[in-house]
Formats: structure tokens, sequence, C-alpha cells
């Protein structure tokens, strides 16, 4: 068949030419139903914009978390005499201060958060299989919860007495 051929059938012919179709009188075009106007009774669309807002969040908690990682490197290994004087009593003694204790929850909460919202991309894009994706991302979200927990616990019961 060319790219102008006619088929011919019992009501009349229909030409075909390139990858475009001409309807005879008898063949009309298929008919696209209109949409249909939305009613109490139909959901509304589930579509949200939780992927922007994933996307922005990524860059704003990057930004926040080179100035928290950096300042926290500056002041601990380099005002505060190096890795030498990290120890026990210097993370309670550090801890002691309301300040210090909201600097490394926000450390720790921004950077489980940024690095779990960065791994379900990663899943999301290279998980084919929905049953693979699900059971992935369960077992992220469960690590990072359990890591925030836990960390936030020991960052507000800590105890400096504890011998």
């Amino acid at each position: 068949m060319s790219a102008t051929d006619s088929i011919e059938t019992g009501a009349g012919a229909v030409q075909l030419s390139g990858s475009s179709t001409a309807f005879s009188p008898d063949h009309p075009a298929p008919v696209i139903e209109p949409p249909r106007t939305r009613t109490k009774r139909t959901p509304r669309a589930s579509r949200t914009n939780f992927e922007m807002y994933g996307w922005l969040f990524m860059r704003l908690s990057g930004v926040v978390l080179v100035v928290l990682v950096l300042g926290h490197l500056l002041i601990q290994l380099v005002l505060d005499g190096g890795v030498s004087k990290v120890g026990f009593a210097f993370v309670a003694g550090r801890w002691a201060s309301p300040f210090w204790q909201g600097w490394d929850l926000t450390m720790l909460w921004l950077a489980m958060l940024h690095g779990g919202n960065g791994l379900r991309t990663v899943i999301n894009d290279y998980a084919e299989r929905p049953n693979t994706r699900f059971w992935l991302k369960t077992l992220l979200f469960t690590a990072t919860a359990f890591t925030i927990i836990l960390g936030t616990l020991v960052i507000f019961t800590f105890d400096p007495n504890i011998r």
C-alpha cells in the first residue's frame, strides 16, 4: 500500500494519505465524547503539588544544611581544639545548652528528611514494579522515622551524670 491509497468498502471509499485518514460521507470521523461535568458524586482529582514541594524542600534544606554543617565543623573542629577534645564530657557540656540542642536537632531532622526525600526520588526513578517501589519506600520511611525519633530522644534525654 502506498501513502495515498484508497480502501474500497461496501459503503464507500476511505482514502488513506500519510498518517492522516480522510473519511467519506458514509464513514464520518470518530466522535470524541465531551468531558463530563463534575457532580457531587464524582471524586475530585487526586493530583497534588507534592513533588513540587519535595523539590523546593530539597533546595531550601540543602542551603540550610550547608550552613549548619559547615558551622558545626568550624566550631567543633577549628575553634574548640579539634577532634581530640570531643568526648562524653564535651557532648554533655554542649547539650547542656538549649542552643546546641536546637542546632543539633535541626541538623538531624533536616539531614534525615533531606536524605529520605532524595532516596524516595531515586526509588521512584529506578524501582520499576509498583510492589517493589512500595516496599522500598516503606522501609525507607520506617528507617527515617526511627532515626529521627531515636536521635530526638537522645538529644532531649541525654543525662550527663551517667557513669
